[in-house]
């Protein structure tokens, strides 16, 4: 029996104008509003029979928020940035343009000394072919936007230039199923 694996991004924990790499900030009154909003229509996801999040206090809370408490995962961390981390792209840009359109260019540069898109991409994917399809068990993840993109791009066997071209907002839902190499999308409305 397949597996069924429920992808929820974070409420936001900032504007997007201040979105930072690794950023590990908490909800931001805006965010703590969107879960409260939305909770009703989330709250299914607390009868999943495992319930993860990325080890970010955003995703935490936002788990918590839904009565989902979750078990933080270190492989749903989002990418390592390196010496970027905790800045915005803006900063970034300013600072390293040429960097910043390698990153950006090629998938397996970690211009920034961390981990490449496409290193961050394989973690993903390794987390998701690693878990247990039988019983058709149902899990659910709270996770960085940037893991959404990733898992997307892993199980839909897309180039990783795609992870650019995916948006994932706040507490948008998709729902895997399948096993490891064999993956299907069923996006929630």
């Amino acid at each position: 029996m397949a597996l069924r694996l429920t992808l929820l991004v974070s409420s936001r924990s900032s504007s997007v104008l201040d979105v930072r790499f690794a950023d590990n900030r908490p909800l931001d009154p805006a965010g703590r509003h969107q879960v409260k909003r939305k909770g009703r229509a989330l709250s299914h996801l607390a009868r999943a029979e495992l319930r993860y999040c990325s080890p970010s206090t955003r995703c935490r809370e936002t788990g918590l928020s839904l009565g989902l408490e979750p078990l933080a995962q270190p492989a749903l961390r989002d990418c390592d940035m390196g010496r970027w981390n905790g800045r915005t792209l803006q900063e970034v840009t300013a600072r390293e343009p040429q960097a910043v359109n390698a990153w950006i260019a090629d998938p397996r540069t970690a211009p920034h000394g961390g981990e490449s898109l496409l290193e961050f991409i394989q973690r993903v994917g390794a987390w998701l072919d690693t878990r247990p399809a039988d019983g058709g068990a149902w899990i659910v993840a709270v996770t960085e936007p940037a893991v959404m993109r990733a898992a997307l791009c892993y199980v839909l066997k897309a180039p990783p230039h795609a992870y650019w071209h995916i948006d994932a907002n706040p507490l948008s839902v998709v729902t895997l199923s399948g096993r490891s190499g064999d993956w299907s999308v069923n996006l929630q409305t």
